[in-house]
Protein backbone atom coordinates (compact mmCIF):
# COMPACT_ATOMS: atom_id res chain seq x y z
CA UNK A 1 0.00 0.00 0.00
CA UNK A 2 -9.34 2.53 -1.60
CA UNK A 3 -12.95 3.33 -1.02
CA UNK A 4 -14.56 3.91 -4.39
CA UNK A 5 -14.95 2.25 -7.72
CA UNK A 6 -11.55 1.44 -9.31
CA UNK A 7 -11.91 4.22 -11.87
CA UNK A 8 -11.97 6.75 -9.04
CA UNK A 9 -8.99 5.43 -7.12
CA UNK A 10 -6.49 7.90 -8.50
CA UNK A 11 -8.71 10.90 -7.75
CA UNK A 12 -9.55 9.71 -4.28
CA UNK A 13 -6.03 8.73 -3.31
CA UNK A 14 -4.12 11.85 -4.23
CA UNK A 15 -2.14 11.91 -1.01
CA UNK A 16 0.95 9.93 -0.12
CA UNK A 17 3.96 11.26 1.66
CA UNK A 18 7.00 10.62 -0.52
CA UNK A 19 9.26 9.38 2.21
CA UNK A 20 12.52 9.56 0.36
CA UNK A 21 11.74 13.14 -0.53
CA UNK A 22 10.89 13.76 3.09
CA UNK A 23 14.25 12.39 4.15
CA UNK A 24 16.11 14.30 1.47
CA UNK A 25 14.16 17.49 2.16
CA UNK A 26 12.90 17.33 5.68
CA UNK A 27 15.91 15.80 7.31
CA UNK A 28 18.76 17.05 5.16
CA UNK A 29 17.69 20.39 3.69
CA UNK A 30 15.92 22.24 6.54
CA UNK A 31 13.94 25.33 5.69
CA UNK A 32 15.20 27.14 8.76
CA UNK A 33 17.44 26.60 11.75
CA UNK A 34 15.79 26.15 15.13
CA UNK A 35 12.05 26.27 15.67
CA UNK A 36 11.14 29.84 16.73
CA UNK A 37 7.48 29.00 17.40
CA UNK A 38 6.39 26.81 20.28
CA UNK A 39 4.08 24.08 18.94
CA UNK A 40 0.48 24.72 20.01
CA UNK A 41 -0.28 21.04 20.48
CA UNK A 42 1.76 18.11 21.68
CA UNK A 43 1.08 14.60 20.41
CA UNK A 44 2.20 11.79 22.69
CA UNK A 45 2.52 8.37 21.11
CA UNK A 46 1.37 5.45 23.27
CA UNK A 47 2.76 1.91 23.38
CA UNK A 48 0.73 -0.68 21.48
CA UNK A 49 2.03 -4.02 22.79
CA UNK A 50 0.21 -6.11 20.20
CA UNK A 51 1.59 -4.09 17.31
CA UNK A 52 5.04 -3.85 18.86
CA UNK A 53 5.13 -0.10 18.18
CA UNK A 54 4.24 3.25 19.72
CA UNK A 55 1.55 5.11 17.78
CA UNK A 56 -1.14 7.76 17.78
CA UNK A 57 -4.08 8.42 15.44
CA UNK A 58 -4.91 12.14 15.31
CA UNK A 59 -8.17 13.58 13.87
CA UNK A 60 -7.03 16.55 11.79
CA UNK A 61 -9.91 18.33 10.12
CA UNK A 62 -10.62 20.73 12.99
CA UNK A 63 -6.94 21.62 13.15
CA UNK A 64 -6.84 23.31 9.72
CA UNK A 65 -7.12 27.08 9.27
CA UNK A 66 -7.61 28.86 5.92
CA UNK A 67 -4.60 30.61 4.45
CA UNK A 68 -3.33 32.22 1.28
CA UNK A 69 -4.19 30.80 -2.13
CA UNK A 70 -7.14 28.77 -0.90
CA UNK A 71 -4.88 26.48 1.11
CA UNK A 72 -5.50 25.24 4.63
CA UNK A 73 -2.77 24.57 7.13
CA UNK A 74 -2.53 23.05 10.59
CA UNK A 75 -0.42 24.68 13.27
CA UNK A 76 2.95 23.17 14.02
CA UNK A 77 2.45 20.21 16.33
CA UNK A 78 5.11 18.83 18.61
CA UNK A 79 5.26 15.11 19.28
CA UNK A 80 7.12 12.43 21.13
CA UNK A 81 9.57 10.66 18.85
CA UNK A 82 8.14 9.15 15.65
CA UNK A 83 9.66 7.79 12.45
CA UNK A 84 6.63 7.01 10.24
CA UNK A 85 3.65 9.11 9.16
CA UNK A 86 0.54 8.35 7.13
CA UNK A 87 -2.97 9.68 6.57
CA UNK A 88 -6.39 8.06 6.17
CA UNK A 89 -9.93 9.25 5.44
CA UNK A 90 -13.25 7.62 4.43
CA UNK A 91 -13.71 8.98 0.90
CA UNK A 92 -13.32 12.04 -1.30
CA UNK A 93 -10.40 13.91 -2.76
CA UNK A 94 -7.43 14.99 -0.65
CA UNK A 95 -4.31 16.83 -1.75
CA UNK A 96 -1.96 17.42 1.13
CA UNK A 97 1.61 18.33 1.85
CA UNK A 98 3.52 17.57 5.01
CA UNK A 99 6.75 18.53 6.72
CA UNK A 100 8.44 17.22 9.84
CA UNK A 101 10.85 18.57 12.44
CA UNK A 102 14.12 16.89 13.36
CA UNK A 103 16.72 18.20 15.79
CA UNK A 104 14.81 21.48 16.10
CA UNK A 105 14.73 22.05 12.32
CA UNK A 106 11.68 22.04 10.09
CA UNK A 107 12.03 20.47 6.67
CA UNK A 108 10.62 21.58 3.34
CA UNK A 109 7.03 20.86 2.32
CA UNK A 110 6.59 17.68 0.32
CA UNK A 111 3.74 16.78 -2.03
CA UNK A 112 2.09 13.37 -1.92
CA UNK A 113 1.65 10.54 -4.47
CA UNK A 114 -1.37 8.25 -4.96
CA UNK A 115 -1.63 5.03 -3.00
CA UNK A 116 -2.12 2.12 -5.39
CA UNK A 117 -1.35 -0.91 -3.20
CA UNK A 118 -4.91 -2.04 -2.55
CA UNK A 119 -7.12 -5.07 -2.03
CA UNK A 120 -9.46 -5.90 -4.90
CA UNK A 121 -12.90 -4.30 -4.68
CA UNK A 122 -14.52 -7.74 -4.85
CA UNK A 123 -12.43 -9.24 -2.04
CA UNK A 124 -14.48 -7.87 0.84
CA UNK A 125 -11.26 -6.75 2.48
CA UNK A 126 -11.99 -3.10 1.79
CA UNK A 127 -15.51 -3.22 3.23
CA UNK A 128 -15.75 -0.62 5.94
CA UNK A 129 -12.09 0.33 5.52
CA UNK A 130 -10.58 3.71 4.81
CA UNK A 131 -8.54 5.07 1.99
CA UNK A 132 -5.22 6.70 2.66
CA UNK A 133 -1.56 7.03 1.91
CA UNK A 134 1.58 5.03 1.93
CA UNK A 135 3.19 5.00 5.35
CA UNK A 136 6.24 7.21 4.97
CA UNK A 137 9.51 6.62 6.81
CA UNK A 138 10.80 10.04 7.94
CA UNK A 139 13.40 9.01 10.50
CA UNK A 140 13.56 10.32 14.06
CA UNK A 141 11.23 13.35 14.15
CA UNK A 142 9.45 15.27 16.90
CA UNK A 143 7.16 17.69 15.07
CA UNK A 144 4.74 17.70 12.16
CA UNK A 145 2.66 20.15 10.13
CA UNK A 146 0.16 19.43 7.36
CA UNK A 147 -1.18 21.56 4.50
CA UNK A 148 -4.25 20.93 2.32
CA UNK A 149 -4.70 22.44 -1.14
CA UNK A 150 -8.44 22.81 -0.46
CA UNK A 151 -10.89 22.38 2.39
CA UNK A 152 -9.82 19.14 4.08
CA UNK A 153 -11.85 15.99 3.57
CA UNK A 154 -14.19 14.64 6.21
CA UNK A 155 -12.66 12.56 9.03
CA UNK A 156 -9.08 13.09 7.91
CA UNK A 157 -6.76 11.33 10.34
CA UNK A 158 -2.99 11.35 10.72
CA UNK A 159 -1.10 8.34 12.05
CA UNK A 160 2.32 8.70 13.66
CA UNK A 161 4.31 5.57 14.46
CA UNK A 162 7.58 4.88 16.22
CA UNK A 163 8.28 1.24 15.40
CA UNK A 164 11.46 0.62 17.36
CA UNK A 165 14.09 -1.84 16.14
CA UNK A 166 14.57 -5.59 16.42
CA UNK A 167 11.73 -7.63 17.97
CA UNK A 168 12.30 -9.41 21.25
CA UNK A 169 14.16 -12.72 20.79
CA UNK A 170 11.99 -15.82 20.63
CA UNK A 171 12.66 -19.41 21.56
CA UNK A 172 10.88 -20.83 18.52
CA UNK A 173 12.53 -23.63 16.56
CA UNK A 174 14.05 -22.86 13.19
CA UNK A 175 11.43 -22.58 10.44
CA UNK A 176 11.00 -25.81 8.54
CA UNK A 177 11.59 -25.69 4.82
CA UNK A 178 9.63 -28.06 2.60
CA UNK A 179 11.85 -30.02 0.28
CA UNK A 180 11.45 -28.32 -3.12
CA UNK A 181 10.65 -30.32 -6.20
CA UNK A 182 11.97 -27.53 -8.39
CA UNK A 183 13.45 -24.09 -7.70
CA UNK A 184 14.28 -24.01 -3.97
CA UNK A 185 13.08 -21.98 -1.03
CA UNK A 186 14.79 -18.55 -1.12
CA UNK A 187 17.99 -18.40 0.87
CA UNK A 188 17.61 -16.79 4.30
CA UNK A 189 13.88 -16.08 4.00
CA UNK A 190 12.83 -14.51 7.30
CA UNK A 191 9.51 -15.32 8.94
CA UNK A 192 6.77 -13.12 10.38
CA UNK A 193 8.12 -13.94 13.83
CA UNK A 194 11.49 -12.58 12.74
CA UNK A 195 10.01 -9.11 12.25
CA UNK A 196 7.75 -9.36 15.30
CA UNK A 197 4.24 -9.85 13.89
CA UNK A 198 1.56 -10.26 16.54
CA UNK A 199 -1.01 -12.48 14.87
CA UNK A 200 -3.82 -10.97 16.97
CA UNK A 201 -3.75 -7.88 14.74
CA UNK A 202 -4.89 -9.92 11.75
CA UNK A 203 -8.60 -10.01 10.94
CA UNK A 204 -9.85 -13.42 9.87
CA UNK A 205 -8.21 -16.32 8.10
CA UNK A 206 -5.89 -15.91 5.10
CA UNK A 207 -7.39 -16.25 1.63
CA UNK A 208 -5.80 -18.40 -1.07
CA UNK A 209 -5.62 -18.25 -4.84
CA UNK A 210 -6.21 -21.26 -7.05
CA UNK A 211 -2.98 -20.60 -8.95
CA UNK A 212 -0.14 -18.13 -9.41
CA UNK A 213 0.19 -16.61 -12.87
CA UNK A 214 2.24 -13.53 -12.06
CA UNK A 215 4.74 -11.89 -9.72
CA UNK A 216 4.09 -8.16 -9.21
CA UNK A 217 7.12 -6.09 -8.17
CA UNK A 218 6.58 -3.04 -5.93
CA UNK A 219 8.48 -0.53 -3.87
CA UNK A 220 7.19 0.95 -0.62
CA UNK A 221 7.96 4.58 -1.60
CA UNK A 222 9.81 5.01 1.68
CA UNK A 223 13.25 6.17 2.66
CA UNK A 224 16.39 4.47 1.39
CA UNK A 225 18.23 5.60 4.51
CA UNK A 226 17.55 2.93 7.06
CA UNK A 227 19.74 0.48 8.94
CA UNK A 228 19.55 -3.29 9.13
CA UNK A 229 18.28 -3.09 12.70
CA UNK A 230 15.43 -0.74 11.71
CA UNK A 231 13.90 -3.08 9.13
CA UNK A 232 11.81 -5.28 11.49
CA UNK A 233 10.31 -2.16 13.04
CA UNK A 234 9.54 -0.67 9.63
CA UNK A 235 7.64 -3.83 8.67
CA UNK A 236 5.77 -3.80 11.98
CA UNK A 237 4.82 -0.19 11.29
CA UNK A 238 3.45 -1.08 7.86
CA UNK A 239 1.57 -4.02 9.40
CA UNK A 240 0.01 -1.82 12.07
CA UNK A 241 -0.93 0.85 9.51
CA UNK A 242 -2.46 -1.60 7.02
CA UNK A 243 -4.52 -3.43 9.66
CA UNK A 244 -5.40 -0.75 12.22
CA UNK A 245 -5.46 2.49 10.19
CA UNK A 246 -6.62 1.27 6.78
CA UNK A 247 -8.69 -1.62 8.13
CA UNK A 248 -7.21 -4.36 5.93
CA UNK A 249 -7.03 -7.96 7.11
CA UNK A 250 -3.21 -8.14 7.12
CA UNK A 251 -0.10 -6.53 5.68
CA UNK A 252 -0.66 -6.11 1.94
CA UNK A 253 2.49 -7.71 0.53
CA UNK A 254 3.27 -11.42 0.32
CA UNK A 255 7.00 -10.74 0.60
CA UNK A 256 9.28 -7.80 1.33
CA UNK A 257 12.93 -7.28 0.41
CA UNK A 258 15.10 -4.73 2.20
CA UNK A 259 17.89 -2.70 0.62
CA UNK A 260 20.46 -5.14 2.02
CA UNK A 261 18.98 -8.00 -0.03
CA UNK A 262 17.26 -9.78 2.86
CA UNK A 263 13.83 -11.28 2.14
CA UNK A 264 10.92 -11.33 4.61
CA UNK A 265 7.56 -13.09 4.70
CA UNK A 266 4.75 -10.53 4.63
CA UNK A 267 1.15 -11.73 4.63
CA UNK A 268 0.28 -14.74 6.78
CA UNK A 269 -0.96 -18.07 5.49
CA UNK A 270 2.23 -19.92 4.63
CA UNK A 271 4.91 -18.56 2.29
CA UNK A 272 4.86 -21.74 0.20
CA UNK A 273 1.12 -21.42 -0.44
CA UNK A 274 -0.70 -19.18 -2.98
CA UNK A 275 -1.76 -16.62 -0.36
CA UNK A 276 -3.94 -13.82 -1.71
CA UNK A 277 -2.40 -10.44 -1.01
CA UNK A 278 -3.73 -6.88 -1.18
CA UNK A 279 -0.91 -5.28 -3.18
CA UNK A 280 -2.16 -4.88 -6.78
CA UNK A 281 -5.69 -3.54 -7.20
CA UNK A 282 -7.58 -5.74 -9.64
CA UNK A 283 -4.92 -8.46 -9.95
CA UNK A 284 -4.46 -10.04 -6.53
CA UNK A 285 -6.34 -13.28 -7.24
CA UNK A 286 -3.71 -14.90 -9.50
CA UNK A 287 -0.46 -13.37 -8.26
CA UNK A 288 2.07 -12.88 -5.51
CA UNK A 289 3.49 -9.47 -4.57
CA UNK A 290 7.08 -8.56 -3.68
CA UNK A 291 7.72 -5.09 -2.23
CA UNK A 292 11.23 -3.67 -2.00
CA UNK A 293 11.53 -1.35 1.01
CA UNK A 294 12.68 2.00 -0.35
CA UNK A 295 12.11 4.51 -3.14
CA UNK A 296 13.46 3.29 -6.46
CA UNK A 297 12.64 6.42 -8.35
CA UNK A 298 15.69 7.87 -6.61
CA UNK A 299 17.85 4.86 -5.69
CA UNK A 300 19.40 2.09 -7.78
CA UNK A 301 18.58 -1.43 -6.54
CA UNK A 302 21.68 -3.39 -5.60
CA UNK A 303 22.54 -6.76 -7.06
CA UNK A 304 21.62 -8.29 -3.69
CA UNK A 305 18.12 -6.83 -3.98
CA UNK A 306 17.76 -8.20 -7.52
CA UNK A 307 18.99 -11.63 -6.38
CA UNK A 308 16.41 -11.74 -3.58
CA UNK A 309 13.60 -10.91 -6.02
CA UNK A 310 14.85 -13.57 -8.45
CA UNK A 311 14.94 -16.25 -5.76
CA UNK A 312 11.37 -15.55 -4.62
CA UNK A 313 10.04 -15.27 -8.17
CA UNK A 314 11.68 -18.50 -9.33
CA UNK A 315 10.40 -20.39 -6.30
CA UNK A 316 6.80 -19.21 -6.74
CA UNK A 317 6.58 -19.43 -10.54
CA UNK A 318 8.33 -22.76 -11.03
CA UNK A 319 5.79 -24.48 -8.80
CA UNK A 320 3.04 -23.51 -11.26
CA UNK A 321 5.02 -24.03 -14.45
CA UNK A 322 5.15 -20.37 -15.45
CA UNK A 323 7.68 -18.90 -17.88
CA UNK A 324 9.27 -15.83 -16.23
CA UNK A 325 10.11 -14.35 -19.65
CA UNK A 326 6.63 -14.94 -21.02
CA UNK A 327 3.22 -13.33 -20.66
CA UNK A 328 -0.03 -14.40 -19.02
CA UNK A 329 -3.63 -13.65 -19.89
CA UNK A 330 -5.13 -12.55 -16.58
CA UNK A 331 -8.59 -11.46 -15.43
CA UNK A 332 -9.00 -7.95 -14.03
CA UNK A 333 -11.22 -7.47 -11.01
CA UNK A 334 -11.12 -3.74 -11.69
CA UNK A 335 -8.23 -1.31 -11.52
CA UNK A 336 -7.70 2.30 -12.56
CA UNK A 337 -6.22 1.00 -15.84
CA UNK A 338 -8.29 -2.07 -16.65
CA UNK A 339 -12.05 -2.34 -15.94
CA UNK A 340 -13.50 -5.31 -14.12
CA UNK A 341 -14.13 -8.31 -16.36
CA UNK A 342 -11.46 -7.50 -18.91
CA UNK A 343 -8.81 -10.10 -19.72
CA UNK A 344 -5.39 -8.54 -20.07
CA UNK A 345 -2.13 -9.97 -21.40
CA UNK A 346 0.71 -8.92 -19.10
CA UNK A 347 4.29 -10.04 -18.38
CA UNK A 348 4.53 -12.94 -15.96
CA UNK A 349 6.92 -10.76 -13.92
CA UNK A 350 5.71 -7.19 -14.12
CA UNK A 351 5.93 -3.89 -12.30
CA UNK A 352 3.00 -2.42 -10.46
CA UNK A 353 2.74 0.34 -13.08
CA UNK A 354 1.76 -2.32 -15.66
CA UNK A 355 -1.56 -2.89 -13.88
CA UNK A 356 -2.30 0.43 -12.18
CA UNK A 357 -1.82 4.15 -12.72
CA UNK A 358 1.25 4.49 -10.51
CA UNK A 359 5.00 5.04 -10.77
CA UNK A 360 5.61 1.94 -8.63
CA UNK A 361 8.06 0.16 -8.44
CA UNK A 362 10.09 3.24 -9.37
CA UNK A 363 11.82 3.81 -12.69
CA UNK A 364 15.19 2.43 -11.62
CA UNK A 365 13.76 -0.84 -10.32
CA UNK A 366 11.35 -1.12 -13.25
CA UNK A 367 14.31 -0.86 -15.64
CA UNK A 368 15.77 -3.98 -13.98
CA UNK A 369 12.75 -6.17 -14.78
CA UNK A 370 14.19 -7.60 -18.04
CA UNK A 371 17.27 -8.68 -16.08
CA UNK A 372 15.07 -10.10 -13.30
CA UNK A 373 13.03 -12.10 -15.83
CA UNK A 374 16.15 -13.47 -17.49
CA UNK A 375 17.84 -14.44 -14.23
CA UNK A 376 14.65 -16.03 -12.91
CA UNK A 377 14.37 -18.16 -16.04
CA UNK A 378 18.01 -19.21 -15.67
CA UNK A 379 17.46 -20.20 -12.05
CA UNK A 380 14.41 -22.29 -12.92
CA UNK A 381 16.30 -23.96 -15.77
CA UNK A 382 19.19 -24.81 -13.44
CA UNK A 383 16.93 -26.69 -11.01
CA UNK A 384 14.92 -28.57 -13.65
Amino acid sequence: MGTSEPGHVRRNLALVVTASALVAGALVAPAQATDPIKPVRFLRLAPEPRAGVQAIDVPLRSEFRPGAGGRYRTPRMGASAFSMVGFTWPSGDARLRVRVRTDGRWGTWQTAEPLADLPDSSSGERAGGRTGTELAWVGGSDGVQVESEAAPVRDLEMTLIEPGGEPRPTTRPAASRPRPARAPWPAGLRSREDWGADERLRDGRPGYNRTIQQVHVHHTVSSNRYTRAQVPGMIRGIYRYHTQSLGWSDIAYNFLVDRFGRSWVGRAGGPGKPVRGAHTLGFNTTSTGIAVIGNYETAHPSNKVITAIVQIAAWKLDKYGRNPEGTAKVYSHGSDRFPAGRRVRLPVIDGHRDTNDTACPGGRLYAKLPNIRRRTAQRISYYN
